[in-house]
């Protein structure tokens, strides 16, 4: 079973909700991260499961969960930091729990971060899926291309298919990424829509540096998780982080 667990009630009512979890490029927790770092947002709870991997992050000499929610009190941005990628078979339920948690919040709006196939072809594009028109009208607005036809995949593509028969409005922001590689400037690509869509004006010429210690944390947790996967197949307990 996965739960959202919040340290103490917080008054999130009318905020907007950011997601990214770990994808194609990692456009998700690159953006998110940076976004959580310039905003100063606060940790407030986190995400458990007995299906997550079975490691902790060391953040200045703090043992902490690996999947993190964050608050912004000022900015009204509430957001969830992943450091590994979901398992397929809890996807679903993954996005069930954080929809209801939000839905319970009074959550106002989703916004997702997602990479897709495509970088080359279509330069400097960002594209967008909404769950209705007003939202989709807003993106085009400020320059972002609507998907036609397609098919959406992940816990974005499920929150939006929920959102759109709720009053959680959801935007799904899809940058082209060449999947080979893993840049920063394609996080930088989505900040910059972001910051369109909710007037942030968040500064992104740091991002670059930070998204690469992002980008060697999450592969870290990666390798250390396919480890402790095979140690427990082979009745061993599983290495420690930095072992």
């Amino acid at each position: 079973m996965i739960n959202i667990k919040l340290f103490k009630d917080e008054d999130l009512s009318g905020s907007t909700f950011i997601e990214g979890f770990p994808g194609l490029g990692l456009v998700g927790p690159m953006a998110v991260s940076y976004i959580i770092d310039k905003l100063g947002m606060r940790y407030i709870g986190y995400m458990e499961s007995e299906g997550f991997p079975p490691i902790v992050s060391i953040h200045e000499s703090k043992p902490m969960p690996p999947i993190r929610v964050y608050f912004s009190d000022k900015k009204k941005i509430l957001a969830i930091f992943a450091e590994f990628p979901v398992r397929m078979d809890l996807i679903s339920e993954l996005a069930n729990k954080v929809f209801d948690f939000v839905t319970k919040e009074k959550v106002e709006k989703i916004i997702s971060i997602s990479g897709i196939p495509g970088k080359g072809q279509d330069n400097d594009t960002t594209f967008v899926i909404a769950s209705n028109q007003e939202a989709l009208k807003a993106a085009q607005k400020e320059g972002l291309r609507p998907v036609v036809e397609g098919v959406s995949a992940g816990v974005s593509a499920l929150l939006l298919f929920k959102a759109s028969s709720s009053n959680i409005t959801d935007t799904n922001i899809l940058v082209p990424v060449d999947p080979s590689i893993i840049d920063p400037k394609y996080a930088e690509q989505a900040i910059i829509s972001i910051n369109k869509l909710l007037k942030l004006n968040i500064d992104v010429t740091e991002l670059e540096k930070e998204a690469k210690e992002v980008e060697a944390k999450i592969q870290e947790m990666l390798k250390k998780s396919s480890e402790s996967q095979e140690a427990h197949r082979r009745g061993a307990e599983g290495p420690s982080m930095y072992g």
